[in-house]
């Protein structure tokens, strides 16, 4: 988890956490599994600068129970943003995701098939 100080609105604590990733080399491109569970899909942002795929989103905490209090907080909520450098240029890879079971899969597909 990173702690931001922002002078310009005055100074306040900003969190924002990163989320786990695994990343696979596959026949056409890159395959990127990140953890994201109970994070909605709307709510999550992808972009791709040069060698960089920089995914941004945010996590709420939600209302389970009425009248509920915290007793334990382990689960990061709030912003989040990772920055994944890869070995190739992917401004023009073709990118597909698919949410599943809270992992969100990005298939970056930046060579002809058997491009290894």
């Amino acid at each position: 988890m990173q702690i931001l100080i922002n002078s310009e609105n005055g100074i306040y604590q900003k969190n924002i956490w990163q989320p786990s990733a695994d990343i696979y080399r596959i026949e056409q491109g890159w395959l990127v599994k990140l953890d994201l569970a109970g994070v909605r899909s709307e709510d999550i942002h992808l972009s791709v600068r040069g060698q960089h795929l920089i995914i941004q989103g945010l996590r709420r905490d939600w209302i389970v129970e009425t009248g509920q209090q915290y007793y334990s907080m382990e689960i990061a909520y709030n912003r989040f943003k990772r920055v994944i450098e890869l070995p190739t240029h992917l401004e023009h890879a073709r990118i597909t995701t698919e949410y599943r079971d809270g992992m969100l899969l990005i298939w970056l597909k930046t060579a002809p098939k058997g491009g290894l």
